[in-house]
């Protein structure tokens, strides 16, 4: 009777290996993400030549805010539901912004109307 619970080993294999790797390319917000589709064709960065970054940075999806290894592979992404989805939600309205969070909170500008009398 006794011995080791059969299930001990699961906490191991909690998080894929997939999980882990997504969590090492950091990925802007979707505020941020909104901000720079708005913004005009004239102030919109240039891909430079990044050795760090996969394809040497010059496959990249702006709506995704991913770096691809070719062209091939981008194309692929193209097509994908994950970006179709991500196409849909950053066509419709603005996200939410940290401001707005606060607001909803409470933790914004007290609004304590307008003052009737002054003493």
């Amino acid at each position: 009777m006794g011995g080791k619970c059969p299930h001990r080993s699961v906490k191991k294999r909690r998080y894929s290996h997939k999980t882990h790797r997504r969590s090492k390319f950091l990925v802007k917000g979707d505020d941020a993400v909104y901000d720079d589709l708005h913004m005009p064709e004239g102030e919109r960065k240039h891909l430079s030549i990044d050795e760090d970054l996969p394809g040497m940075g010059q496959y990249y999806c702006l709506h995704c805010d991913r770096y691809f290894s070719s062209v091939a592979v981008r194309d692929e992404h193209f097509k994908s539901k994950r970006h179709k989805k991500r196409l849909k939600q950053m066509a419709g309205p603005a996200p939410h912004t940290q401001l707005d969070a606060e607001l909803a909170a409470g933790m914004g500008m007290p609004d304590n109307g307008p003052k009737l009398m002054s003493m």
